[in-house]
């Protein structure tokens, strides 16, 4: 399902003469339907840069990223945003919504968007909100309006509402209760029993040890660490 081959990525400061920083060098990985894969490595290594690749916000320089069969490498940004759609979901650290969306409606867009009956939508917005603890009572709120661990938890509830056939998760329990911890590590089950491939950075360790299948040393990749 995720297919990454020689990848290579640079960051030219343009502050300072044009320098160019090489990030990532021939990156190369494979994750399965049903797999989670663990992107480790110390600060600065470059997970979140392959993260950003993945989902196609940073433009790589070499090598090829397929997801669903789609370059993004060379793709064009309908496709990219048509994969987001139907194939691939990112649970980033901070959420990002218009102002004054009710927070159901938050959660049931990604499946309103592909068409999903409204109904439908909602009824598993519903259950996830509440699943995360969210009272429903701040359903009909804007998130913009929560706390920083309740927006979080509207986020996990948005990227798992459609039942991706990749996911993209970027510290999917930072700062999470333990029974709020508890649920979205049950989501993440649930995902790899329904086939999806994962790829996630988790500082969680006990929680990497029991969603991930495998671990990749984004380090490996970086020049100058490996």
């Amino acid at each position: 399902m995720i297919h990454v081959e020689n990848l290579a990525k640079n960051f030219t400061l343009h502050n300072q003469g044009g320098a160019v920083i090489p990030v990532i060098a021939g990156a190369g990985f494979e994750v399965a339907p049903g797999e989670c894969v663990a992107l480790t490595g110390e600060s600065g290594a470059g997970k979140s840069t392959v993260m950003r690749i993945l989902y196609g916000n940073y433009l790589a320089q070499g090598g090829a990223v397929r997801i669903g069969g789609l370059d993004i490498t060379r793709a064009e940004p309908r496709e990219i945003l048509a994969l987001r759609r139907e194939t691939l979901g990112y649970v980033s650290q901070f959420l990002r919504v218009v102002p004054r969306v009710p927070t159901i409606e938050v959660v049931a867009e990604p499946l309103l968007a592909l068409g999903q009956r409204e109904d439908v939508a909602l009824a598993r917005a519903r259950d996830l909100l509440t699943r995360l603890r969210i009272p429903e009572r701040l359903w009909a709120l804007s998130p913009t309006t929560f706390s920083g661990g309740e927006q979080q938890r509207v986020n996990i509830a948005r990227g798992f509402a459609h039942r991706y056939p990749a996911l993209l998760l970027d510290e999917p329990t930072a700062s999470l209760d333990a029974t709020n911890r508890e649920t979205v590590l049950s989501l993440i089950e649930e995902a790899k029993a329904g086939g999806a491939a994962i790829v996630g950075i988790f500082h969680d360790l006990e929680a990497r040890a029991r969603v991930a299948d495998r671990e990749i040393d984004v380090a490996a990749f970086t020049p100058g660490l490996s």
